[in-house]
């Protein structure tokens, strides 16, 4: 064996890996039942609204168009991310089985951060699509095609799988020698990479990188986009004309709102007050839960081909034999 190898062999010896992570989330809370009765609510209606939604979409024709090719990718987003989170904290919390495995913390991580930053990005494409159809409206059809929009979710599907996939590999490469408590819910990013011993300074920028990508710039970019929607709204002469324009992107607002307004007002929260971890936690779980619950019933309620398909099918039903 050359001095290389020996390096190298002492480079990997030094990884120190557990057997198993505690997650120490939602411990000592006070009745907590009925917030994983409420979960468990929220689980059953995100999971049958979003799994409707893909169906719909899936087998009506009608709805095969640029601006539904997004929607069925962020129901997509959130019926992955729902069942990526839900279900293992039930079993973590509900059954007092809060040890799990590494390679399984490791999976439980990809996913939940795959699917949960998709739907950011989705938001991101749906807000492309508004601002084509407000701004250039002749031009519409000519540059947000099918084939287009299907281009688009494929390449952020694959950004994004990329990315996760760098950073829980970067996790792999820490030596977690301090502790095996993770002081969260889930197999949560920041809270593992501090366990270790090792350097893990790059782990940190890829949490800010991930802030960055995932948090700042889809704000910065929607807020551009919405932007230039006013613009273009105060160049229609008619109310009427303003109000059905904007009406096109109420759902879109809507779906904005659910996502970003918890995660923002528990980073300001963090900045300025002092939370107690439960208050924290319990906090960030509803931030990740609400919205896949919330996001398919903005879109029934909210967008008439839906709306306009749904009373169609009801009509029928009701129709003599």
């Amino acid at each position: 064996m050359n001095a290389n190898d020996t390096s190298l062999f002492n480079v990997n010896v030094s990884i120190v890996h557990p057997e198993y992570f505690f997650i120490a989330g939602l411990t000592g809370v006070p009745y907590s039942h009925y917030y994983y009765i409420f979960l468990f609510c929220t689980y059953i209606i995100a999971v049958i609204g979003n799994c409707t939604v893909l169906l719909i979409i899936a087998f009506d024709r009608s709805l095969h168009s640029p601006k539904f090719i997004g929607v069925f990718n962020l129901a997509l987003a959130d019926f992955g991310e729902t069942n990526a989170l839900i279900p293992n904290m039930m079993r973590t919390f509900v059954f007092e089985s809060q040890y799990i495995s590494y390679n399984a913390c490791l999976a439980n991580m990809f996913f939940v951060f795959f699917f949960g930053t998709m739907q950011c990005f989705t938001l991101v494409v749906l807000a492309y699509d508004r601002f084509v159809a407000i701004c250039l409206p002749l031009r519409y059809h000519n540059i947000v095609t099918n084939t287009v929009m299907s281009l688009i979710c494929s390449a952020v599907w694959a950004f994004n799988a990329f990315l996760v996939t760098l950073t829980v590999y970067f996790i792999s490469r820490l030596s977690m020698c301090k502790s095996n408590v993770i002081q969260s819910f889930f197999c949560d990013h920041g809270p593992v990479f501090r366990l270790a011993c090792n350097d893990n300074s790059i782990n940190f920028f890829l949490a800010k990188l991930n802030t960055g990508l995932y948090l700042i710039a889809p704000l910065m970019l929607m807020v551009l986009s919405y932007l230039g929607i006013f613009l273009a709204l105060t160049k229609i002469t008619t109310w009427e004309g303003r109000l059905k324009a904007l009406k096109t992107c109420v759902s879109h607002l809507l779906l904005v709102a659910s996502l970003f307004l918890p995660i923002i007002c528990i980073y300001l929260i963090a900045l300025t007050t002092s939370l107690s971890p439960n208050a924290r936690i319990i906090s960030a779980t509803l931030a990740y839960a609400t919205p896949p619950m919330l996001n398919p019933i903005i879109y029934v309620l909210n967008t008439a081909e839906i709306k306009n398909l749904i009373r169609k099918v009801f009509k029928n039903r009701s129709v003599p034999i």
